[in-house]
């Protein structure tokens, strides 16, 4: 099997090569009758669009997003809505520049899966890392969007990026706002300035930086996921690790508790005017694999993109001893259009809790 498809009851399977003539997923288990269109998915896949700082790869694609199947007109509501049949959504490449790749055709890429895939399946696209290439992320924001409508407008998820390479932010001086007013979604606009030289130096050096993002969804109600193998953060942890370059992943504290007490790790309660009200929220919004109510919480670390200018060594498909280099348009830090990637995997795990939870519960 080769794996291509993730979910449950909302299924997703992307499809596509980073220098073929088009990328894209088949979304499967969407409800009837949602408000689906080209311009609502275009809004999430606008956040992931390359070329849109210096802090980003320069390749110019659009990302237009097509819908080929499973939405029809609705004269009841003026507008487009899911059928129940599968989605198709389609996004062309348009800014392939595959001639940068020639020089690495039969040389492997340390940190990348060049020989990964040269193990597994004999044929390699060395293009831009074919399947292996980032640029697969794109199908997941689309179907993201899709999954948004199943979770419906009670739930709000955002992420952020809260370090790149040793320049975290400062917690107290969060702000969800402040996301939307720089080009890394850094909640702290005194850390702005910082990121940039950073980036900037890491860029000109022709090296790359690392990152850790952030995931939140609030408005998540209590009682979704399973308490053994369907944990809710188990799904969460193997969505986020399915990230091109995700290396590790948190839930909550994450790491941070075996540094705790078992007190200072209880998320202690208080009765509420609906349910218990949390003191704290380390367990990251999910308990025994099921959500508590709390907004969920995700940390990931991103590691600094492979594709460097600086040469590295490795070896040549035939085994002989090599310094490699990438030439051609790279991230400088992978990590920052991470972001939405995050954001629309949540979603997806999010959407299918939400059917697997109703169709056990009727709830």
């Amino acid at each position: 099997m080769s794996h291509n498809t993730f979910g449950h009851l909302f299924r997703v399977t992307t499809w596509g090569e980073s220098h073929g003539p088009a990328l894209g997923c088949v979304v499967d288990g969407c409800p009837p009758g949602l408000a689906l269109d080209e311009a609502f998915i275009q809004g999430f896949l606008d956040k992931r669009r390359p070329g849109t700082s210096r802090f980003v790869t320069q390749r110019q694609e659009a990302d237009l997003v097509k819908i080929v199947s499973g939405v029809f007109e609705d004269d009841r509501t003026g507008g487009p809505v899911t059928t129940g049949t599968p989605i198709s959504l389609m996004i062309e490449n348009t800014d392939q520049r595959s001639k940068d790749y020639r020089e690495i055709r039969d040389r492997y890429r340390p940190g990348h899966a060049d020989y990964a895939y040269d193990a597994k399946y004999i044929v390699r696209d060395y293009r831009g890392g074919g399947r292996s290439s980032a640029r697969e992320t794109a199908a997941r924001v689309a179907a993201g969007a899709v999954a948004r409508r199943v979770l419906a407008d009670g739930i709000l998820i955002r992420g952020a990026v809260v370090q790149i390479g040793p320049h975290m932010i400062n917690p107290e001086a969060w702000d969800w706002d402040e996301t939307q007013n720089n080009p890394f979604w850094c909640p702290e606009k005194e850390m702005v300035p910082v990121w940039e030289s950073f980036l900037d130096e890491t860029r000109k050096a022709g090296s790359s930086a690392g990152a850790i993002v952030q995931v939140e969804a609030s408005g998540v109600p209590a009682g979704w996921g399973a308490p053994v193998y369907g944990k809710l953060d188990a799904e969460l942890a193997g969505a986020m690790m399915g990230i091109n370059a995700a290396k590790g992943v948190e839930i909550g504290a994450g790491f941070a508790a075996a540094w705790m007490s078992g007190e200072e790790n209880a998320d202690e309660m208080r009765a509420g005017n609906d349910g218990p009200s949390f003191l704290a929220n380390n367990n990251g919004g999910v308990a025994g694999g099921i959500s508590t109510g709390q907004d969920v919480v995700v940390r990931i670390a991103i590691k600094p993109t492979s594709s460097i200018l600086n040469e590295v060594r490795s070896v040549t498909r035939d085994g002989e001893d090599v310094d490699v280099r990438t030439i051609g348009r790279h991230d400088p830090c992978v990590g920052i259009r991470a972001v939405p990637v995050a954001e629309a995997m949540m979603a997806c795990v999010l959407a299918d809790a939400k059917l697997r939870h109703r169709g056990q519960t009727g709830r």
